[in-house]
């Protein structure tokens, strides 16, 4: 008969760890944001930036594009993104490209997701690639199936 094997830990052990934070690629140093649009008190760097902020809006409504164009080919082995909807019932679809230096964009994941004030109102996509020499990273967001409704906004996109 065997007898239970265990350690005691202590709970700092068990605390979250900020390696997960600390992995992602400090965007604002390697690269530029293109944006189709943008609220000017939601601006894009609000979304890539590790330090807390409201994310990014657009100022327009309909079908946005973000490209993240990097200066010198990068590799990505994770892509994570975060959506928020508190107010309004739709259904967004977005698409996440990539493409090497003067290469086509070649699709990762197309997606849709439904938001519900009184239900579901956040959505975070979390992906584990394995994409070199990326020199671009295209996120397409139509913020409602309904034609030009709603404004699409992003409340945080990190890569590593």
């Amino acid at each position: 008969m065997c007898n239970m094997r265990k350690i005691r830990i202590s709970r700092h052990s068990v605390e979250p760890s900020s390696h997960s934070q600390e992995e992602w690629l400090d965007f604002e140093c390697i690269g530029i944001a293109e944006v189709t649009s943008e609220d000017p008190n939601f601006p894009i760097e609000s979304a890539l930036t590790a330090k807390a902020g409201s994310g990014w809006r657009a100022a327009d409504s309909g079908e946005q594009v973000i490209r993240l164009v990097f200066d010198r080919p990068t590799t990505l082995h994770r892509i994570r993104l975060e959506f928020s909807e508190n107010e309004v019932e739709r259904t967004q679809e977005f698409s996440l490209r990539w493409a090497p230096i003067g290469e086509a964009f070649r699709e990762i994941v197309r997606q849709q997701w439904n938001f519900s004030p009184l239900g579901s109102t956040s959505e975070v996509e979390d992906y584990r690639v394995n994409l070199d020499n990326v020199s671009i990273i295209e996120l397409r967001l139509k913020p409602d199936l309904r034609p030009d409704h709603g404004l699409a906004s992003l409340a945080a996109w990190r890569v590593a």
